[in-house]
């Protein structure tokens, strides 16, 4: 494929898929303006390996597990947890590019709290509704620990949400 092709075939793909990019970094994240960065990032890497990605069965699939590794290495990141994106200095009021999905905001608040890995295979599982299968394929591990996941961070939740009716 040539320079002139891949670009169009990757601007095609970014166009037809930024809403749903958006979304699901927002889900990772939980802040708007991260989500946006997490998106540019991983694009950046996918266009690096256009030629091959766009020749799988499923470039979503491989798009997702860019970003939620992309999301993990932030997160590991000591720098990374330092910053507040949050600050009224740096706050737009209506970021273009990326809309909150409706959601139970405390609910949220505790989902949001979940450890990185724990958060995306809830994220994929129930926000994104993929199979367990999809959802190990996506974070690059086994099924196993997909559910592993997934019961400790729903554990968690409930712990987390008694704690705070009681």
């Amino acid at each position: 494929m040539g320079t002139i092709e891949r670009e169009v075939d990757f601007s095609a793909y970014v166009r037809a898929r930024q809403t749903s990019l958006a979304r699901f970094a927002y889900l990772l994240t939980g802040d708007p303006y991260s989500a946006e960065d997490l998106v540019q990032s991983s694009l950046v890497k996918v266009y690096a390996k256009w030629d091959h990605i766009s020749t799988v069965e499923s470039p979503d699939a491989y798009v997702r597990k860019v970003m939620v590794n992309e999301h993990t290495t932030w997160w590991r990141r000591a720098w990374r947890r330092r910053e507040r994106t949050d600050s009224e200095l740096i706050r737009v009021m209506d970021p273009a590019s990326v809309q909150a999905p409706v959601h139970d905001s405390e609910l949220w608040a505790h989902v949001r709290s979940l450890a990185p890995q724990q958060r995306a295979a809830v994220v994929l599982r129930y926000y994104e509704d993929f199979t367990e299968a999809q959802t190990a394929e996506i974070l690059g591990v086994s099924v196993g620990t997909v559910k592993s996941h997934t019961s400790r961070a729903i554990s968690s939740l409930r712990r987390t949400m008694k704690e705070v009716t009681s």
